[in-house]
């Protein structure tokens, strides 16, 4: 007898009609409530079998990959948000100001030597003029 034992806990989902979650199986519900739905809407209007049965699949591809998709881990409503995030509420606009450390720390010397040098003449002009 052997168990399957899944590596990490956190993927396990608890199996619950033929072999499918709750939520893959209400998706698929719904996608072929869709598909059956569009059929008997458009089967009169278009009178094409093939066109028809496109409409039925584009209809219900969109619920069957709420349902079983998952990108990084992610369900299709996570990874819906998280895309509006950044793709729609943060500013695209990435301004680059480098930091040039080494010209910092020169022009930080420059102005000490600078003052040094003041301070040396002040000193200087102070006992010349004693």
């Amino acid at each position: 007898m052997e168990v399957k034992i899944n590596k990490e806990i956190r993927q396990y989902s608890e199996k619950i009609f033929f072999g499918l979650s709750l939520r893959q199986f209400i998706c698929s519900g719904l996608a072929c409530g869709v598909a059956v739905g569009i059929y008997f809407i458009f089967k009169p209007i278009l009178n094409n079998t093939g066109t028809v049965s496109w409409l039925c699949m584009a209809g219900a591809v969109p619920f069957a990959l709420l349902g079983f998709v998952k990108y990084n881990g992610m369900t299709a409503e996570q990874f819906l948000v998280a895309w509006i995030k950044s793709e729609i509420l943060t500013p695209k606009k990435l301004v680059f100001k480098p930091n040039n450390y080494y010209l910092d720390m020169y022009k930080q010397c420059e102005k000490n030597v600078k003052n040094s040098r003041r301070k040396k003449l002040f000193k200087k002009n102070k006992k010349q003029e004693k």
